[in-house]
């Protein structure tokens, strides 16, 4: 009951090490879509490394957040009906992560804002990054790694 898909036994059941931390995602990426103080909240897309982040969001987020990933079906939620000029990315922990290098070539600012701190959530230490302010049109960057996705699943 301990031994989860990697083959290891820990400490939860792997079904519920799944949900731990959902709540807690929701809630930190709503005080961050707060804080941004944004007149126009279409302008800040929230973007997930999986479903399980995205779904988990959209369900609890009080801020009637949604939630995208370019997993599973999520790939088929953008909307490009209106110009996105900030993005707050939600990816799972890695100690050499890159991504404020990487992305945040794109923004004038970027910065790590939170993470999950239940150490027994599956999603423990899953980073909540910020990006204000895009230096490009973010939304035909969004479609091109759509198109990317989508290929490679050919």
């Amino acid at each position: 009951m301990l031994r989860w898909e990697d083959g290891k036994d820990h400490t939860l059941p792997q079904d519920f090490a799944d949900m731990l931390g959902w709540k807690e995602l929701a809630q930190k990426v709503d005080a961050i879509y707060r804080d941004l103080e944004l007149k126009d909240p279409n302008q800040t897309l929230v973007l997930c490394d999986n479903y399980g982040q995205a779904g988990a969001i959209n369900y609890y987020s009080n801020a009637s957040i949604k939630a995208v990933s370019f997993h599973a079906d999520y790939i088929n939620w953008f909307v490009f009906d209106h110009q996105y000029k900030h993005l707050i990315r939600v990816l799972y922990f890695d100690e050499n992560n890159e991504e404020l290098k990487e992305t945040g070539r794109y923004f004038l600012k970027g910065e790590i804002s939170d993470s999950i701190t239940n150490p027994y959530a599956r999603e423990f230490k899953t980073m909540i990054f910020t990006f204000k302010e895009t230096k490009i049109n973010i939304n035909e960057r969004i479609k091109h790694e759509i198109e990317t996705v989508k290929k490679s699943q050919k």
